[in-house]
């Protein structure tokens, strides 16, 4: 079984054997090129110790010495080189309390997660595969290496790596591996939110993101986002749904991550609409109401799923900009312009112009994710408002302060006060104008401060 290998790493890889040491690429890398899969990295890992690989190479980093890794840099690219190693015992479910290095490769192989993640390969003398990874590639299998109970103990966000490699891969966990993770769920508790956030972020952004429903069943959501688990088991008994809210929440991420390569929308902007839609239904479960005829309804979820979705990313760790964007396209994912030319100039002045492509993209989200019922309508209907609102910017019509006639300095100099009164005067403007955009003139609008206001002058 043969790997290209990229031009660097074999540098590295024969370097290391000239000098008389083992040395492998290892890990994900191995699994992704067997895949046929582009790796994102390539790690190596190698019988030199950390010194010795440092006296090889002329630009190296120190960004792990304590675990026996080295960052060889060749031009501006990076590659780890790890030394074999044992792990000690680890007391913290997290990392071991201390490593010690080996000149076995099969020992370093032991101590990793997967089986479809233990393999080597170099050019010399090929895969090296003691746990038959490739095989559970075949299969389709994500398994333990040696005893799963262990492996997860020793880590336990091995656990919510196993679903997230089951969501990219489309691969089943198998039946050992599966009851370990249900028998240690609750050990999660012990892993850093960061942690979490990463892996969380790697399954919704997978092509099969309805693998959370598998984390539900075996425990794990219940640990890192329990309000997923409310939403499973929330129904949705509503013409325009078919799905509960959980369920329906996941089937608009699938149908984001089509939206998203349509529009060809960057990696982070990718991301953080998946999130969106993962948790834009998120307060449904402490808002419904049932009617009269059994049908449930969701009044006010919108504005408090903002406030949960705040406190679910903060607690995830979420950069500040994720943090607002998301919450502020879930406060007005329901928000329509019901099809007139000012109230979408309004719509614009509210939500911001800026955000409203990305609003569309929720909105046509959330309906391709409902039932059939009138969802013809519905799309005819954001087609309308997406035609709209090209048309104001086409016709560079003001929607904000910023591209209104007049500002604070124009008032000042015609003879208005300087103070809070300037702000509410200029909002009285830009409503005459989202009203008449026509009346976006500096003559007009004057007259009208000095008409409406003229008390502020004396």
């Amino acid at each position: 079984m043969q790997i290209q290998l990229p031009e660097k790493v074999s540098y590295i890889l024969e370097r290391l054997h000239k000098s008389g040491y083992e040395a492998y690429a290892v890990g994900g890398c191995v699994r992704d090129a067997l895949l046929g899969r582009e790796p994102e990295d390539w790690d190596i890992t190698t019988s030199a110790k950390p010194e010795e690989v440092k006296v090889l190479f002329s630009r190296t980093l120190d960004t792990g010495l304590q675990h026996g890794t080295v960052t060889v840099m060749l031009d501006k690219e990076g590659f780890e080189v790890t030394t074999y190693r044992i792990d000690g015992e680890y007391t913290d479910g997290r990392h071991p309390k201390e490593v010690a290095f080996t000149s076995d490769l099969l020992e370093d192989l032991k101590r990793r997660d997967f089986t479809i993640n233990a393999m080597a390969y170099n050019e010399t003398e090929g895969l090296v595969d003691a746990f038959d990874g490739a095989g559970d590639l075949k299969r389709g299998i994500i398994q333990c290496v040696g005893n799963a109970l262990e492996r997860f103990q020793e880590d336990a966000l091995r656990i919510l790596r196993a679903v997230r490699f089951a969501a990219q891969l489309d691969f089943q966990i198998e039946t050992k591996t599966r009851e370990a993770i249900e028998a240690l769920a609750g050990n999660l508790e012990q892993i850093s939110a960061e942690r979490i956030r990463v892996e969380l972020d790697k399954l919704l952004c997978s092509k099969h993101p309805e693998r959370l429903l598998l984390a539900k069943e075996l425990g794990v959501t219940k640990v890192v986002l329990p309000e997923f688990d409310a939403m499973v088991e929330t129904a949705q008994v509503h013409p325009h749904h078919m799905y509960d809210v959980g369920r329906h929440c996941l089937m608009s991420v699938a149908q984001m991550h089509e939206i998203a390569e349509r529009e060809a929308v960057d990696k982070k902007m990718y991301a953080m609409l998946s999130w969106t839609m993962l948790l834009h239904d998120v307060a449904k479960p402490d808002c419904v109401t049932i009617d009269a005829e059994g049908i449930t309804h969701f009044h006010g979820h919108a504005q408090k799923g903002k406030e949960m979705v705040k406190a679910i990313l903060r607690r995830l760790r979420f950069d500040n900009c994720t943090l607002h964007f998301v919450t502020h396209l879930i406060e007005y994912h329901d928000y329509r312009c019901n099809g007139q030319k000012k109230n979408m100039r309004k719509m614009m002045n509210k939500i911001g112009e800026d955000y409203m492509p990305f609003l569309f993209m929720v909105q046509e989200a959330d309906f391709m994710a409902q039932s059939m019922y009138k969802r013809e309508e519905k799309r005819k209907q954001l087609q309308a408002c997406q035609s709209l609102y090209g048309e104001i910017l086409s016709d560079k019509e003001c929607v904000s302060l910023k591209t209104l006639a007049v500002n604070g300095s124009t008032l000042i100099a015609n003879g208005f006060p300087k103070g809070k009164e300037i702000g509410e005067i200029l909002e009285f403007l830009l409503q005459l104008v989202l009203e008449q955009p026509e009346c976006n003139e500096e003559e007009y609008l004057l007259a009208q401060a000095k008409k409406h206001f003229s008390a502020y002058m004396e």
